[in-house]
């Protein structure tokens, strides 16, 4: 194997800030997760303030979660994996920079934003219309800087994880910039161009793509790559990786209309996304399969390496809540699980379970690379991290569970007369014990990144990033 050296190293300086960042948005993400949690449970932390009310800090935990924690875990792994697969630095560093301070700004303008109440009120789309146009730029320069990488790659192939990030970056930008054509009314508020049922439709075409693009695909590009790395053995199937790709983004698309059953929406849209939505569970799982499968020979590593358990352990949660969603999708199913928390504990096996175990494994294998050390700090206080992260995410699932097939059961019982058996409040009265479990697994969950957070710190504060930039110089020909 012959070594030729590069005249510039990787880029990883964009990469070291959103690893930094995110660990910082998890944080501040999964802590406001907790709190709001905690509102449930005991409603004066509503504090009586508009600002801190739930119904104000509800879609700023997703949007810190998803777009801030999951967003900068993104950008950081495939800028990562995108120059080490195609072995050449990014194709402009004023570009990546760019995103960098970009995104950040798009978040902060949430932070401020949401609590005062400015909010297009759709789901996972809830920042005003200046905010959504700089997102949408932002968008665009990465999708810029990723595909202008692999067109001036050195290798003939490009590898498949890049083929997953790049699926996400197109169609995310398509469905954010689709969802969001609005008319502009004042500087914070708009009204979408669409109607009734039709916006309805288009928001949740976006919504679970959201999910299945933005929180899945991504994150797959994110597993083709880090498994392998550090299980150090090569993907169980590469044939099976593509024929996975391909079933899954042709797929995926169609299961929207599933967050619309017995609702306005024609029942031939409802029952096409729920066909579509049972046909997703086998690329779902190949995919789950060719990671798992890739340990073949090298489980034993699992005894010693907690980054390569939290990398596995993501796959069977994503393999749990990619055949629960399918479940829930079918009409008779979601006529008990609807507008419960049993959604609640689906989203939440699949935020918590697939897409923050992932990350985190992820940004523990590469802050050591990023930052010219031989591991990270404390190897034992990865363990404890694991440990909570995987408590925490079980009892928040099951917690949810419990309350919301309680909570379907109860809101449909009705008497001999066809009155109604339970109130609401009774309902609501039934589900408190589940909001403490709920709250106490969140609060595992987020105890776990603190821990990751001061293991990080100490392993940046011993750091040699120049000696990281001249080991990226080095490019082993044939490996990645």
């Amino acid at each position: 194997m012959s070594t030729a050296i590069s005249p510039t190293a990787y880029n990883y300086k964009v990469v070291r800030q959103f690893a930094i960042m995110t660990v910082v948005w998890g944080i501040l993400g999964m802590g406001l997760g907790v709190f709001i949690a905690s509102q449930l449970v005991w409603p004066q932390l509503n504090l009586d303030l508009p600002w801190t009310s739930f119904g104000r800090l509800r879609p700023l935990h997703t949007n810190l979660v998803i777009f801030a924690f999951g967003g900068c875990a993104l950008f950081g792994t495939s800028y990562y994996v995108v120059q080490r697969t195609c072995q050449t630095r990014l194709i402009s560093d004023s570009m990546a920079a760019f995103t960098f301070w970009g995104w950040q700004a798009v978040i902060v303008g949430a932070l401020i934003t949401l609590p005062m109440g400015f909010t297009t009120t759709k789901e996972y789309a809830e920042l005003e219309w200046p905010l959504a146009i700089l997102l949408a730029i932002v968008w665009v320069t990465y999708g810029l800087v990723f595909f202008g990488t692999i067109v001036k790659r050195k290798t003939k192939h490009i590898y498949v994880g890049n083929w997953f990030y790049g699926a996400f970056i197109v169609v995310t930008a398509m469905l954010h910039i689709v969802n969001h054509i609005s008319l502009p009314v004042s500087l914070f508020k708009s009204y979408s161009a669409y109607a009734g049922a039709t916006d309805a439709m288009i928001q949740w075409w976006y919504g679970h793509n959201a999910v299945g693009f933005f929180l899945t695909t991504g994150f797959l590009g994110m597993m083709y790559y880090f498994v392998p790395k550090q299980a150090e053995r090569p993907i169980y199937s590469y044939r099976l990786s593509i024929v996975h790709f391909w079933a899954l983004i042709t797929l995926y698309i169609w299961a929207g209309p599933h967050h619309l059953h017995y609702t306005a929406l024609p029942d031939w849209a409802q029952s096409l996304g729920m066909v579509m939505s049972i046909i997703l569970l086998a690329p779902s799982w190949g995919g789950m399969i060719n990671g798992m499968m890739t340990l073949s020979g090298a489980w034993h590593k699992l005894r010693t390496d907690p980054i390569l358990r939290f990398l596995v352990v993501s796959l069977a949660f994503y393999g749990m809540s990619t055949f629960e969603g399918p479940m829930m999708a079918i009409k008779t199913v979601n006529s008990l699980s609807h507008y419960t928390d049993w959604t609640i504990g689906h989203v939440h096996a699949g935020a918590l379970g697939w897409v923050a175990m992932i990350s985190i494994g992820a940004v523990y294998h590469m802050i050591p690379k990023l930052y010219g050390r031989e591991q990270m700090h404390s190897v034992g206080l990865i363990n404890a991290h694991f440990w909570l992260a995987t408590i925490g995410t079980v009892l928040y699932i099951a917690s949810m569970w419990v309350n919301g097939i309680t909570q379907g059961l109860m809101w449909r019982a009705i008497n001999d007369d066809g009155t109604l058996t339970y109130s609401f409040v009774e309902a609501l009265q039934a589900s408190h014990p589940g909001y403490i479990v709920r709250a106490l697994g969140g609060a595992f969950f987020a105890t776990g990144m603190l821990l990751m957070a001061y293991n990080v710190f100490r392993t940046v504060r011993a750091a040699n990033p120049v000696q990281a930039e001249e080991a990226a110089k080095i490019v082993v020909v044939g490996a990645h």
